[in-house]
Parts: C-alpha cells; sequence; structure tokens
C-alpha cells in the first residue's frame, strides 16, 4: 500500500460543498472521524460521501466516537451541521427522497444529545483521548506532532503525584483495557473495508489507499498497512505521534494489558464473583482495616518481594516475577515517586504475578482443587477476616464445615511458630465445630494443609497476606490492593464511605450475602447512623419486606430476621410489623422467640403464606438430599427428577399447615402460589406428583399455574 493519510470518503468534497452551497466552514477533525467511521461501517457511498442511516448514525456516535475522537466544546457543537450537511448533500445527489431525508435528520437531533453524554463520560477514555485532552487544555496544538513529541517529554519528567490524576473511579487498567479493544474494533473494520475493496469497490472506488503488497508475505505486510492506517486515524482524531510515542519513548505512559499484571487477577476475580453471585453488582463487604494513603509507601517497601525486586536482589526464579512487574525497570520510578494509588498498582502487580507462579492445592485423588487467586478472593469475599488452614482445607473435603462456621473469623494467636503445624484434635474440634475430632482426623488434614500454608507463605512475602499459625488473612495492605484488583475487574467492592451511604433497600439488599456477623453489624450500624430509633429500624424492616415482595431471588424472610435479630432490632419496631403482608408472620415468630405472646391471626394470612412457603422449602430440601443420599448409596448415577423426589417430609408438613388454614388445603396451595411463586412452584410440583388425595393434586396443579404466570409478569 501506498502510504498515505487519505481515504476514499470525500471528506473534502463535502467541505467545500459545505462553504459552497450553506456558506459554513465545517471543523475538519469531526467531520474526518464521522465519515470514516461511518464508511468503515459499511455505509454506502455512491453519492461521492458515506450515506448516513439512523441505525449507523446511533452506532457510530454512541460507540465509535466517543472512544476515537478528542475534541473541543466547538468542535462537539458543530457536529449536528456537519451531519445536516451530510444529510443534504446526500439529498443533493439524489439518493434520500424528502422522506428519508426528514427521517434522518429527526435520527440527528434524537442521536447527538446521547452523543455528547457519551463523549463526556471517563468510562469512554482511552490513553490517547486522555493524553490529547490534556495537552489540548494545557494550550498545545494537537495537530503539531513537534509541539506534541516537547509535551510528551515535560509529562514524563514531571513527579508523578503534581500529574493529573484519571477521572473517579477508573484506574490505569480500565484505559489499558479500553484502548486495547478499540484498536481491535478499529483493526477489524479497516479489515472488513479491505476484503470490500478486495471483492468490489464502490462506484465512488475504494475506500482504502491503493495497495502493493510484499509478494514473500503479504499477510504481514497487510497487517503492517493496516496497523499504519490505524495509527494515522487515531493521531488525526486526537493528537499527532501519540500513536508513535506510546509505541517506543513514552510506552510507560500508556501500558496495555500485558504490562499490568494485575490486570489478569483482576478479571478471575471476576469469575470468582460470578461463580459465587451470578452478578458482578453484588457487593463484597469492605474489609475492616484500610491503609491512609501516606502509610501505602512504607508497607509496600517494608515488603520481603517488592523490597527484593526493586535492590534486585532475588534468585532466578522470581525473575519472571521482576520482568512482569517492571522492577527494576520501568516501575521503578513507581517505587521511588509514585502516587499512593500507583503504589497500590504496583503492589497489585506483585501480587498478581506472584500468585500466577504458585501450584494449585488439591485433594487426594484431586478431590478438591483451588489456586492462589481463589484464596485471595475468598479472603476479601468474607470481610477481609481471618480464616483457618486446617478450616479452608476441611471445608473443600466432602464434609465440610457447619454453616455457622464457613465465614467465622479465626482468632489470630499472639505468637506462633515460623513452621506450620496442624492443629491438635482437641483445636480442630473448635475450629471446625464437630467434636471429638482424632489424631486420624489430624493426620487426614496435615499434608494438604502444610502445602496449603506453604502456598499462604509465599503470598505473605508480597505483603498483602499474613499467616500466624493456622490463621491467614490479609494484611491492611492486602485489603486496599485487593479492593483495587476487585474494581480493576469491574466487581462491586466499596469503601465504608460508601457503605455508610446506601439507603435502607440497598443495605438489606447488599447484606443478605454477607458472613452473618458482618451483615448484622452493617444493619444495627445503618440503625444506629439514623438515630437508633423506632423508625429507622421500621425503614429497614419495609426495605426486607419490599424486597421479598418485588424479587422472587431475595433471602428468605427467616434469614433476613435472623440478621435484624443478631442486629437487636427492637420489639416496638416489630410488633409494628406484624401487619405488613409480606413480613408480619416473620416478625411475629421473632417476637415469640423472644417470649412475646402474639396470636396468630395479628398478621395477614398473606405473610402466613411466606412463612410457611419457606418452611415446606425446607422440607422439600430436607427430602430432595435424602433422595440424592440414598441413590449414592445403592451407586445410581442417573439425573432425578422433581416428581422422582419422595416427600416424606414435605407431605406431613403441608398437611399439617392445610388442617389449621382456612378454607384447607385447596385455599393454602393458591396462598402459596401467590405469596411466593419462584420458590413454591417445585412444592406444587411435588404435590401435583405426590399427594395422594386427588383434590389436592389437582389444586396443586392449578395452583402451578398461578405461579408459572406470577413468574412470567415479574420477568417482563
Amino acid at each position: 500500500m501506498t502510504r498515505t493519510n487519505a481515504l476514499n470518503t470525500g471528506r473534502d468534497d463535502l467541505l467545500a460543498w459545505a462553504r459552497r452551497e450553506r456558506g459554513v466552514a465545517l471543523p475538519v477533525r469531526p467531520a474526518d472521524a464521522l465519515l470514516t467511521m461511518l464508511a468503515l461501517r459499511g455505509a454506502d457511498r455512491r453519492a461521492g460521501v458515506p450515506e448516513p442511516t439512523p441505525q449507523l448514525l446511533r452506532q457510530v456516535l454512541r460507540e465509535d466516537l466517543p472512544q476515537l475522537l478528542c475534541a473541543g466544546d466547538d468542535e462537539l457543537d458543530a457536529v449536528p451541521d456537519v451531519l445536516t450537511a451530510l444529510a443534504d448533500r446526500v439529498r443533493a445527489a439524489g439518493r434520500l427522497n424528502a422522506k428519508r431525508h426528514a427521517r434522518l435528520l429527526a435520527a440527528v437531533e434524537d442521536t447527538v444529545p446521547g452523543f455528547r453524554r457519551a463523549m463526556a463520560d471517563p468510562a469512554n477514555l482511552t490513553w490517547h483521548r486522555w493524553y490529547a485532552s490534556l495537552l489540548t487544555a494545557d494550550g498545545v496544538d494537537a495537530d503539531d506532532a513537534a509541539a506534541v513529541r516537547a509535551w510528551l517529554e515535560a509529562h514524563e519528567s514531571t513527579p508523578h503525584a503534581d500529574r493529573p490524576a484519571l477521572p473517579e473511579p477508573l484506574h490505569r487498567s480500565d484505559l489499558a483495557e479500553r484502548t486495547f479493544a478499540v484498536r481491535a474494533r478499529l483493526a477489524e473494520l479497516l479489515l472488513a473495508a479491505f476484503a470490500r475493496d478486495t471483492r468490489e469497490a464502490s462506484p465512488a472506488g475504494p475506500l482504502l489507499p491503493t495497495h502493493s503488497l510484499d509478494a514473500d508475505r503479504p499477510d504481514d505486510a497487510l497487517a503492517g498497512e493496516l496497523e499504519h492506517i490505524a495509527d494515522e486515524l487515531t493521531d488525526r482524531w486526537t493528537a499527532a505521534g501519540l500513536g508513535e510515542a506510546f509505541a517506543a519513548r513514552h510506552a510507560a505512559l500508556a501500558p496495555g494489558p500485558e504490562a499490568l499484571p494485575h490486570v489478569a487477577l483482576a478479571d478471575r476475580m471476576l469469575d470468582e464473583h460470578l461463580d459465587y453471585y451470578g452478578d458482578s453488582s453484588v457487593p463484597l463487604p469492605p474489609p475492616p482495616a484500610v491503609p491512609a494513603p501516606d502509610e501505602i509507601r512504607d508497607l509496600l517497601h517494608a515488603a520481603p518481594l517488592p523490597a527484593a525486586l526493586a535492590a534486585g536482589t532475588f534468585d532466578d526464579e522470581l525473575r519472571e516475577v521482576s520482568e512482569r512487574c517492571g522492577l527494576p525497570g520501568p516501575a521503578t520510578a513507581v517505587w521511588t515517586d509514585g502516587t499512593p494509588q500507583e503504589l497500590v498498582e504496583l503492589a497489585a502487580d506483585v501480587l498478581a504475578a506472584q500468585a500466577e507462579r504458585l501450584p494449585l492445592v488439591t485433594g487426594p485423588q484431586d478431590a478438591y482443587s483451588f489456586d492462589a487467586a481463589h484464596l485471595l478472593y475468598s479472603l476479601y469475599e468474607r470481610g477481609g477476616t481471618p480464616d483457618s488452614v486446617a478450616r479452608k482445607i476441611s471445608d473443600a473435603k466432602d464434609d465440610g464445615v457447619p454453616p455457622e462456621l464457613e465465614d467465622a473469623p479465626t482468632p489470630v494467636p499472639g505468637d506462633a511458630p515460623d513452621a506450620y503445624e496442624t492443629p491438635s484434635p482437641e483445636e480442630l474440634s473448635v475450629l471446625l465445630g464437630m467434636p471429638g475430632r482424632t489424631e486420624a482426623d489430624r493426620a487426614e488434614l496435615d499434608a494438604p494443609a502444610r502445602g496449603l500454608a506453604a502456598i499462604v507463605d509465599q503470598l505473605a512475602a508480597t505483603g498483602c497476606v499474613f499467616r500466624t499459625g493456622d490463621t491467614y488473612g490479609l494484611t491492611p495492605l492486602g485489603a486496599a490492593v485487593m479492593r483495587h484488583v476487585l474494581a480493576a475487574g469491574h466487581v462491586a467492592a466499596p469503601d465504608p464511605d460508601t457503605v455508610a451511604g446506601w439507603n435502607a433497600a440497598q443495605t438489606v439488599a447488599a447484606t443478605r450475602h454477607w458472613p452473618t456477623r458482618l451483615a448484622a453489624a452493617a444493619l444495627a450500624a445503618w440503625a444506629a447512623r439514623h438515630g437508633g430509633t423506632d423508625e429507622a429500624w421500621t425503614a429497614l424492616l419495609d426495605a426486607v419486606s419490599a424486597t421479598k415482595a418485588d424479587d422472587i431471588n431475595a433471602a428468605r424472610t427467616s434469614e433476613s430476621f435472623a440478621l435484624l435479630d443478631l442486629a437487636a432490632v427492637p420489639a416496638t419496631a416489630l410488633r409494628a410489623a406484624l401487619t405488613d403482608p409480606v413480613t408480619g408472620a416473620a416478625a411475629r415468630r421473632l417476637l415469640v422467640a423472644r417470649g412475646e405472646s402474639v396470636p396468630e391471626d395479628a398478621v395477614p394470612l398473606t405473610a402466613r403464606a411466606t412463612v410457611l412457603v419457606e418452611e415446606l422449602d425446607r422440607c422439600w430440601i430436607d427430602d430432595m438430599l435424602g433422595q440424592v443420599k440414598r441413590r449414592d448409596e445403592t451407586g445410581d448415577t442417573g439425573v432425578p427428577r422433581p416428581t422422582d423426589i419422595v416427600p416424606t417430609t414435605l407431605l406431613p408438613a403441608f398437611d399439617t399447615a392445610a388442617a389449621a388454614w382456612p378454607g384447607g388445603a385447596g385455599a393454602l396451595v393458591e396462598a402459596l402460589a401467590e405469596a411466593d411463586p419462584g420458590t413454591s412452584y417445585r412444592i406444587l410440583d411435588t404435590l401435583h406428583a405426590h399427594h395422594p388425595e386427588r383434590t389436592v393434586a389437582n389444586a396443586a396443579a392449578h395452583a402451578k399455574k398461578t405461579a408459572q404466570r406470577s413468574l412470567s409478569r415479574r420477568r417482563h
């Protein structure tokens, strides 16, 4: 290909036409970007310019330009004029009738406000747009390559603390990943344009410059030429010479994802979070202690592994870690002069590079397996509270540990030998919630526990993790680093100030996923921040009711009220909740458990049905677990259908409830379906298949349809 900036978009023709026919001087930069991206998106060019459609217009204005173009307010204000002139030019060429022309102008009017919002959204920043905005704000001519180079030199010599910070909540990893993604999309569009030019060029001629590829290696030559065009376009739309600068002399200013090891760890954190919760927006509890910004440097410099890397005093086995982190090397400037945020990022890179090289922790016959990334996530997910090495191994086994101990904090001993020792049988009995542990049980845990302890110790060298005896956890530096990594992975990891600003509904929704003690403490803290009054507690109770009514996946009312009980919800607030149509029965149950006498008819039937659904569902689960156990004992490997589960627990519990329910079993199944269609469906399915009374089975079948209709309405 001939190296040239010119793509056959008709840009100069449009600009000249607008001056001649409309008497307006359109700005070159946004006009060039608009026409080029419309053409690359496949717009017809038979009019000599790309012919926009409403769909193409929305795509280019809302997706492409906000990530490719850096323009001043005057240039952005002129975008509607550019688009109007383009529509008029296509109409003048006989390619648009009046109706389509009017529809296109309406699309311009409709799309431009969203375009302006997208241009101002920090989430669309790339390295090129960020630095172009900084240098133009300093008065540099973005089209003067020499001036841009001089600005970059001055910027790189500026102390890190004096450089403009990225807009909140962005991190360097966000710009690295977005820049990579935008460049990949542009390369893909250029390749598609080359294919169109080769296959059947437009009557207006090929879009891309004419080409003459190396006959020996045409694919490599094509890739190189398309890269050159992409560089030229990106520079034209941001600032001249940025592509070359970021590829060589000033690469440290605009690192790619490969230069930030913690980006890969962030992706793993997102995977872990989705495995746990299925939704990246489900917030994790904040850790108890995060260092102040001015403490980060001392903590990082005191950590053995980062200090050894910075000094260059490390074994060959750590050379890959050194190269991955750029320490010593490009990251040395951050080590000596970095801001607290940059130092946290460097600590994250060291942690990620170390975690990558550590082996898996596996059980006998590969009964279980997890890696360092999982360990780090699980420590943060439990609110940063310390865990037990032995309990982590036991929990990974089939027998596990009691649910109430899964997230229980482990006391940190005042002193312990450096070498790991598996706790004694007596200590294991307490740690695992399994009285009567023996030396045989200890011996079974010993080898995998020592393996896990060895992994923890290597993570501890980063300064982000500690181990004292059997107890391990995140250090304050580790808590800050992990919050950064999780945020880089777009996992909700709020800080305490964010949590303190939540309303009642947000607090209830978040804490349902948190360890019990932390959740109860957060609810109590919310009420205390709002005066600790009955009104504050009522707001939390109302939020539980509203969440349960609106969300089919919400926590059981019994679980929510157990947390409120631990949080010491006052009886006066519970009494006021007795008439709530969703949670009234749960409030009554808690009052009764505290010794009060509250008649059952004091609460609405709908609330009683909500509690009954939860009780009957527990029976269904017990029956299902019993079925699984029986199948395991008989060696049956087939997957049981819901109707295969014999309801030995569910049926008597249902019949007892139906005997006391106004209207009997038929009324009860309808009440269950209305109260909680999602949970009640499998109960009703089982009653339909197994209840010996045909009238009850038929009523359950009818109620199933009610539940299905309710679920369908909620989904839509």
